[in-house]
């Protein structure tokens, strides 16, 4: 017993202290102006249709680390979010749930979905 609830008081510390609100079923927020600029560009782009900078934009996100909601296989897609400087995709994404260019709900990460960060208006 005692082990046990050792372990649901540190987990949430090895995971990082933004993956705890998940494991609560509360996911943190973030509004759209407080992305960065090139995520509020990566939003317009979603609700155009495109285009996209790189070619894995849009495709199914699988969820597996289990921080967003559990929802059926498709529902989640993936974006990037440019980070410069860098010289590959970075660690910045936006995925969003629903339609493709009117999602029910869409999350942003910054670290490679360590942790993810609902967009709200």
């Amino acid at each position: 017993m005692l082990r046990r609830m050792v372990a649901l008081l540190v987990l949430p510390l090895a995971l990082g202290a933004s993956a705890a609100p998940a494991l609560q079923g509360q996911l943190a927020t973030i509004s759209q102006q407080a992305l960065p600029a090139s995520g509020v560009e990566t939003l317009r782009n979603i609700q155009r249709g495109g285009p996209f900078p790189f070619e894995k934009d849009g495709v199914i996100f699988g969820n597996r680390e289990r921080l967003l909601p559990l929802q059926k296989r498709g529902f989640y897609r993936e974006y990037t979010v440019k980070t410069p400087g860098s010289r590959d995709r970075g660690a910045q994404r936006i995925v969003c749930g629903g339609p493709a260019t009117t999602p029910e709900v869409c999350y942003y990460t910054a670290d490679h979905y360590a942790s993810f960060r609902m967009i709200v208006p």
